[in-house]
C-alpha cells in the first residue's frame, strides 16, 4: 500500500506540521526545519524535539522528510556561495538529525557561469565535504530530480549518476524523484510502456534501491517544457495515469510519497476539504484493491 502525505508548515512549532498532516490524512510528512529562503536558523530546543516526536508517536507518522533551503547551490563556481552552501547544508543535516528526520532533500545545484561537467564535479566535491563534517550523523542527503530550468543540474539520470560516481561515499546519498520535474525534463511516466522504460533506465544508471522518496505533483506546463510549475493531482498536463501507475507499483510500496501542491481550501467536488486532503483522496482512489 502506498505511503502518502504532504509538505506541512512548521509555523507555531514543528509538532504543528505533524498535527496538520494527521488532520489531512497524511501517512508521512515533509517539513522545512528553518525558513527556506533565509540562511540563518533559529536553534532547535529540546522541547521542540520532544513535542515533535510525541506527535509522530501519537499519529503513527514515522516517515518524515526535511527539505533543504532553496538558497543552497552546491554547483556554484563562486567559491563564496559554494562554501556558504556547504555550511548551510551541514546545518540542515544536523537539524534533521536533532529532530530524528532520516533524510534531507536538496536540489543538486546550478552550474551558472561554468559548464555542466564542472557543476557536477562541484556538487560531488561539496557533498564529500559535507560528509566529512557530518560523520556520525544519521540523517542522509537525497538529491532531487529537477525540471532542468536554466543551468539546473539533476534533470537527467546521467547527471545524477555522475554525481554519485564522484562521491567518495555514494552510500550516503539517495534520490528523491519529483513527478512534475521528471515530466518537465522529458521523462514520460504517463503511458505504461514508457513508465516502465523510465524506471528501467533509472535502475540501470543509478539503481532503484537509491529511490528513498517521491514528490507527487502534476504539471502546469507541457511535457518536456523544462519548467517547474506544480499543479493539483490530475488537474495538469500529466493527468491521473502516472499517479495510478506509481501508487500501485510494488517496487515503491515502502517509499514515502509527499505532495508539494498548492495549499488552501479545495473547490468543486472537494469543497469543504483542504487541497492536501483532496489530493490525498484522489491518490487513494487510484489504489487498486489486492483482495
Amino acid at each position: 500500500m502506498a505511503i502518502l502525505g504532504a509538505h506541512m508548515s512548521i509555523a507555531g512549532g514543528y509538532y504543528k506540521a505533524i498535527q496538520s498532516g494527521a488532520q489531512d490524512g497524511c501517512d508521512c510528512v515533509q517539513i522545512f526545519t528553518k525558513n527556506n529562503n533565509q540562511w540563518r536558523a533559529k536553534e532547535i530546543t529540546e522541547d521542540d524535539v520532544e513535542r515533535f516526536q510525541a506527535k509522530l508517536d501519537e499519529h503513527n507518522i514515522q516517515q518524515t522528510l526535511s527539505h533543504a533551503s532553496y538558497l543552497i547551490n552546491l554547483g556554484s563556481p563562486k567559491d563564496e556561495l559554494w562554501k556558504k552552501s556547504i555550511d548551510a547544508f551541514i546545518v540542515e543535516l544536523r537539524r534533521a538529525d536533532q529532530l530524528g528526520v532520516p533524510y534531507v532533500v536538496v536540489h543538486p545545484g546550478s552550474f551558472t557561469t561554468s559548464t555542466e561537467a564542472e557543476g557536477i564535479s562541484r556538487i560531488a566535491e561539496g557533498l564529500n565535504e559535507v560528509h566529512q563534517q557530518t560523520r556520525g550523523i544519521s540523517s542522509r542527503c537525497l538529491l532531487e530530480t529537477t525540471a532542468g530550468q536554466g543551468t539546473n543540474l539533476g534533470w537527467k539520470f546521467e547527471q545524477l549518476a555522475e554525481m554519485l560516481d564522484q562521491c567518495q561515499d555514494p552510500n550516503l546519498v539517495g534520490i528523491c524523484a519529483d513527478t512534475c520535474h521528471m515530466f518537465a525534463a522529458g521523462y514520460n511516466l504517463c503511458e505504461e510502456e514508457s513508465y516502465h522504460d523510465t524506471w528501467e533506465e533509472f535502475d540501470k544508471l543509478i539503481g532503484l534501491e537509491k529511490m528513498k522518496a517521491f514528490h507527487l505533483n502534476d504539471s502546469k506546463k507541457e511535457f518536456g517544457s523544462r519548467k517547474d510549475r506544480h499543479e493539483h493531482i490530475g488537474q495538469g498536463h500529466m493527468g491521473l495515469a502516472p499517479f495510478r501507475l506509481l501508487v500501485n507499483d510494488p517496487r515503491f510500496s515502502n517509499t514515502p510519497m509527499y505532495l508539494e501542491t498548492a495549499k488552501g481550501d479545495a473547490e468543486g467536488e472537494y469543497e469543504g476539504m483542504s487541497w492536501d486532503a483532496a489530493n490525498l483522496s484522489v491518490l487513494r482512489g487510484l489504489i487498486e484493491s489486492t483482495s
